[in-house]
């Protein structure tokens, strides 16, 4: 027998369970030989075609978890960028967030400081109207105008009569003022040896 055939004998031993049997004749062992080389045949045929499907099936698979690594690698990708661009969005949020929070608060604390202000200004004035109202209660107040009044009147009074005695002075002098400007008048007139045209006059 070729060597070849005793391979393929071992072979279809190997796939068949086929138990190999020593045959007394030669042309029976060549027959045998000839049925399991056969069988040997269409088994290795057949394992080659299992072994091209399940290389198929094995190349198929590869190419399919390949592409669904590479599509979930494509997701996490774009969901990490998503995931990027919303945690970015959402830093940008809380930073505009924080500083309007600021913001307001220090507008805030002006006006608390303000209605601070406006309160102790209430308060002052609230102790005005309180002691103004005491007052206008007790007519001290009324007293004290009355009375100013009435100093004003005795004033005014006071001012009226120095008027009329100033007036009266000042007429007074007036008229000392014009007899003394004639008599200077007629003093220098007689100096001049003149006629007196005043009807005072006297021939001295």
């Amino acid at each position: 027998m070729k060597t070849r055939e005793i391979i393929l004998i071992l072979i279809a031993a190997a796939f068949g369970g086929v138990a190999i049997v020593t045959w007394s004749g030669e042309e029976a062992a060549n027959q045998r030989a000839a049925k399991i080389s056969k069988e040997a045949n269409e088994a290795r045929l057949k394992s080659v075609a299992d072994i091209n499907a399940l290389t198929a099936k094995a190349a198929k698979d590869a190419a399919d978890a390949k592409k669904a690594a590479a599509d979930a690698g494509k997701q996490a990708a774009d969901l990490l960028a998503k995931t990027k661009t919303d945690a970015d969005k959402a830093v940008k949020q809380a930073v505009d967030d924080l500083a309007k929070a600021k913001e307001d608060a220090a507008k805030a604390a002006v006006k608390a400081a303000e209605l601070e202000k406006a309160k102790a200004d209430a308060a002052n004035r609230v102790n005005e109207l309180t002691a103004e109202l005491a007052r206008l209660r007790d007519g001290s107040e009324l007293k004290e105008a009355i009375a100013k009044q009435k100093k004003a009147e005795a004033d005014l009074e006071a001012a009226s009569t120095a008027l009329r005695e100033a007036n009266a002075a000042t007429a007074k002098a007036t008229a000392r003022l014009a007899e003394v400007e004639e008599e200077n008048r007629r003093l220098r007139e007689q100096t001049k040896g003149t006629g007196n045209a005043s009807p005072n006059y006297r021939a001295l």
